[in-house]
């Protein structure tokens, strides 16, 4: 039982992590980034904030019928253990 709550604590927790960051940078980058640097640092920020974007973006194709129901949950499932990771990651640095 203690792994369970463990396991869900850390999806969690990795999802809260990724939408913070995800909405932060939402609100420092209104365009898309122009030299390298920016570049680096859009996929730095992506590290932490991919699951909550890709849940977002797969989440708004399912519903326009853009794509299939394996697809989207192939989506899900990713979003998922990206998050599950992230929030490994967090717990092992916060204890």
């Amino acid at each position: 039982m203690q792994n369970l709550l463990l396991l869900l604590f850390s999806l969690a927790g990795g999802l809260t992590l990724s939408g913070i960051v995800a909405n932060i940078y939402r609100l420092l980058a209104k365009t898309k980034p122009q030299t390298r640097a920016a570049t680096y640092a859009y996929y730095g920020v992506m590290l932490f904030a991919g699951p909550s974007v890709l849940l977002n973006n797969s989440t708004r194709s399912f519903r326009k019928k853009e794509c299939g129901r394996a697809a989207y949950g192939f989506a899900l499932s990713l979003a998922a253990y990206w998050s599950f990771m992230l929030g490994a990651v967090l717990l092992k640095v916060a204890i």
